[in-house]
């Protein structure tokens, strides 16, 4: 016959008040108050199999977390980390880099309405290069590289990118000079703006 398993008494009152707190809070995560809970009705002398009953899982999840808890306290009753790598960046650091991205680079060349070149002001929009986001990002103590600044950029829906200036006319008259580089480059017709 299997050995009954119950939850070990509290340590002290501090203890048994937190466990009671989390068992019957609203704000917690779902797991940690099920696991409170189950502590709770192993002090008050249920079974595993009853405890199961009342919560509705199984009996043996019930003896594995009444067992945990009993080797770490309280600290047992919260989640452990799930497998694999944690996440390097933070979500802050995160939403630093999107914001960076939507902001003008610094030093950015427009071309003014009488056709010369000048920096660019605070209203401008100019596209960044992922090199200068990711040295701005390191710039501001975000350690990250090129390629993890453009998967950043792709998840949130951030365009970075722009077109060339040299790429774009204001001339209503613009057209490309000469005929394709290949006979196999398919002509693309501009339309105008």
């Amino acid at each position: 016959m299997p050995k009954r398993l119950v939850a070990r008494p509290p340590v002290d009152l501090v203890e048994e008040r937190q466990v009671r707190k989390v068992a019957g809070s609203r704000p917690a995560p779902g797991d940690g108050i099920r696991r409170a809970q189950m502590v709770g009705r192993s002090w008050a002398g249920l079974g595993t199999t009853a405890i199961a009953r009342e919560l509705g899982c199984h009996p043996q999840t019930v003896r594995e977390r009444l067992t945990r808890c009993n080797a770490e306290g309280v600290d047992g009753l919260g989640d452990r980390p799930g497998p694999g790598r944690p996440p390097r960046l933070t979500e802050d650091e995160r939403s630093r880099i999107v914001a960076l991205a939507r902001r003008r680079p610094p030093g950015a060349i427009i071309r003014q309405p009488d056709g010369t070149p000048a920096t660019a002001g605070a209203e401008a929009n100019a596209p960044w290069s992922l090199d200068a986001l990711a040295a701005a990002a390191r710039g501001h103590g975000i350690q990250i590289g090129r390629s993890q600044v453009r998967r950043i950029l792709l998840r949130a829906g951030v365009r970075w990118r722009g077109v060339h200036p040299w790429a774009e006319s204001d001339d209503p008259d613009f057209a490309p000079i000469g005929r394709p580089s290949s006979r196999s480059t398919p002509r693309r017709l501009r339309t105008v703006r």
